[in-house]
């Protein structure tokens, strides 16, 4: 549990310039005062992280969006209204006073008010806005219990606040309203479908010049071990193949029923998408820490319930091989 001490400690490490990881009902964050270039620069100096990808402005409520951004259209009070506190970042045009760190060098900012009980405390308490990307490596696992961000960071960050398991699990959708159409940058457990539902209109896909966005490189999201993924039945053939030739295998299965293969590791996935998402990054990080050759994951299906877990298992894999039957 969290005390009142314990937020009063953390309010006045993020006071002082330091970095305070914090549990979100997505993933868990690493924040800093997102007033402080000084402070903000820790957060990339700890994960590794490249100066042109921005952070996310994290906010007590709606009515702090003036102070970062300098045009809110009828849209983004819409989606707002309908789902903050909860997984949803809008990116707008940011005002003058918004350190370049913290947008990347763009003329946009990253901003949502997440929902979890912790997050609103250390926001009220505090007062201001918290950058805070995900709290783990650049590219690597987000984490999704205090424990993954002592294991990632030990004492590099001074202040760690658990607030248990993360609920949702995985990162919140993005949504760019900075420019004409509203454009989905990410995919989250809020679906396109949903969020058009209230914009009224349909989102459109990114343009080459849309703005550059947390979570978005090509590559990220990944484990150490070389991610595959694989098409149905083929993943127990695979795995099988790499067994015989010597290989540490482990598996992240959608198919309930354990295999008789000697030598396997194996984890059954939650067959509904929110179960999967809630659970995905922690057992990434258990099925890592075995240190096989390979980590196979056999595709969920491909819905538009499943976009966002689609989205990140991707992303997880690229520069490894993808195997289909054909």
């Amino acid at each position: 549990m969290v005390s009142d001490r314990d937020i009063d400690h953390a309010v006045a490490v993020l006071r002082a310039g330091g970095l305070v990881a914090f549990p979100t009902e997505t993933v868990y964050g690493l924040g800093a005062d997102a007033a402080n270039p000084q402070a903000v620069r820790k957060i990339f100096e700890a994960k590794g992280r490249p100066a042109t990808h921005p952070v996310i402005v994290h906010l007590a409520d709606a009515a702090q969006l003036a102070n970062w951004a300098r045009e809110i259209p009828p849209a983004a009070q819409r989606l707002a209204k309908q789902f903050w506190p909860g997984p949803l970042t809008l990116i707008l045009r940011r005002t003058s006073t918004v350190s370049d760190l913290v947008t990347g060098g763009q003329e946009t900012v990253a901003l949502r008010v997440p929902s979890h009980p912790v997050a609103q405390q250390l926001l009220a308490r505090f007062g201001g806005g918290i950058a805070a990307p995900s709290a783990n490596r650049h590219g690597r696992i987000s984490a999704t219990t205090a424990d993954h961000v002592h294991r990632e960071f030990g004492p590099t960050v001074e202040c760690v606040l658990d607030g248990g398991e993360a609920q949702v699990g995985i990162e919140s959708a993005i949504v760019d309203l900075s420019g004409g159409s509203p454009a989905l940058l990410r995919p989250g457990s809020i679906t396109a479908a949903e969020i058009e539902a209230v914009l009224g209109i349909a989102l459109v896909a990114p343009a080459g010049d849309a703005p550059r966005a947390p979570g978005t490189l090509a590559a990220h999201y990944a484990p150490q071990t070389p991610l595959m993924l694989t098409e149905g039945d083929l993943a127990l053939e695979l795995a099988a193949r790499l067994l015989r030739q010597g290989k540490r295998v482990a598996v992240l299965a959608f198919s309930a029923q354990r295999p008789v293969l000697q030598g396997l590791e194996w984890i059954a996935a939650p067959q509904g998408a929110a179960g999967y998402a809630h659970e995905l990054y922690a057992s990434l990080r258990r099925l890592d820490e075995l240190r096989c050759d390979t980590i196979l994951v056999e595709k969920p299906p491909q819905t538009p319930a499943w976009a966002a877990i689609n989205d990140r298992l991707a992303r997880a894999a690229t520069g490894s091989s993808v195997l289909d039957e054909t």
